[in-house]
């Protein structure tokens, strides 16, 4: 696993070097959306409701519409502008009991990794939490925004679980739940003994996604019957070059100069790199498509 986040646990004057490491993994099926003639990709592009026409990500800012219609737009200035939680420091507030905490409010877990000369003080807080079966409530900084968070121990490492804060999670609203139902003893008992009947130890390891196991047995089905094609390739415009292809520009002007055996072959390839689009940051989280940049590889100077 790789870390995300490195910090330390501070409680008292105990400090616990430590690192951050995701818990938890989606394996859900994903599925891009393509033409069903030929398998292209579809591609979505970012217009303007009132006229339909394209706006560049350098023209999208955020806008924040109030309850009486009234939009107000913040742009990177103003972002930039707000204090931002940028500490290495999971700070406990307090020791609670354990079952003080509604579920509800869990969000995400992380586990917690001490550093080789923390691991006696980790212990120390591991097991401390164990024998009082109480859970730490911090306050941490991830991804630049202060959070709530509980340390719990699970088996021999310290979790660190995100919480919600409190105004976000909903009450419910059924009237239902107000009226008054009549419940017949008997009716309590049979439904205790049906309780009794099904109990058991919960394994998480009883239970599988069926429907991600059908999935991907109809993908492989598939596969191995032939019932595939080649994925298209999209065309590459003239008017639409991008960093890559100014890059493999580069790359291939760099080998054709090293097997010429030219002493100035680096240099005639660097302008081409120098002169790459830079790519505009994105305010919007959901523009990515799910396709990954390609990584930037160096490229031999000839001797």
């Amino acid at each position: 696993m790789r870390a995300m986040w490195s910090g330390a646990v501070s409680f008292g004057l105990v400090s616990v070097p430590v690192k951050l490491y995701t818990a938890t993994a989606n394996h859900d099926i994903r599925f891009h959306q393509v033409r069903a003639s030929d398998g292209a990709r579809i591609k979505y592009k970012r217009v303007a409701a009132t006229d339909g026409e394209e706006v560049e990500y350098a023209d999208i800012v955020k806008g924040y519409e109030t309850d009486d219609g009234e939009l107000i737009m913040l742009t990177e200035e103003d972002l930039d502008a707000l204090p931002v939680a940028t500490g290495h420091e999971i700070d406990v507030v307090e020791f609670i009991p354990a079952d003080q905490i509604d579920p509800l409010l869990f969000d995400k877990s992380y586990y917690l990794e001490p550093e080789p000369k923390a691991a006696k003080p980790y212990a120390l807080l591991r097991e401390a939490l164990v024998q009082t079966d109480r859970m730490a409530v911090v306050k941490v900084a991830l991804r630049q925004r202060e959070t709530m968070a509980v340390l719990r121990v699970r088996d021999k490492v310290i979790v660190l679980q995100t919480m919600l804060w409190p105004d976000e999670v909903r009450e419910p609203d059924f009237d239902i739940l107000g009226a008054d139902v009549e419940l017949r003893p008997q009716e309590l008992k049979m439904a205790a003994s049906l309780i009794e009947s099904l109990g058991a130890d919960f394994d998480p390891t009883d239970f599988r996604d069926e429907y991600r196991d059908a999935v991907a047995e109809m993908i492989e089905r598939k596969r191995t019957t032939g019932e595939t094609r080649p994925a298209p390739v999209p065309e590459q415009r003239a008017d639409e070059g991008d960093s890559m292809t100014d890059l493999l520009t580069a790359l291939q002007r760099s080998v054709e100069a090293a097997k010429a055996g030219q002493s100035g072959g680096a240099a005639e390839a660097k302008p081409a790199a120098e002169n790459k689009p830079t790519r505009k940051r994105s305010t919007n989280k959901d523009e990515d498509d799910g396709e990954k940049p390609a990584t930037r590889r160096r490229t031999r100077k000839p001797a």
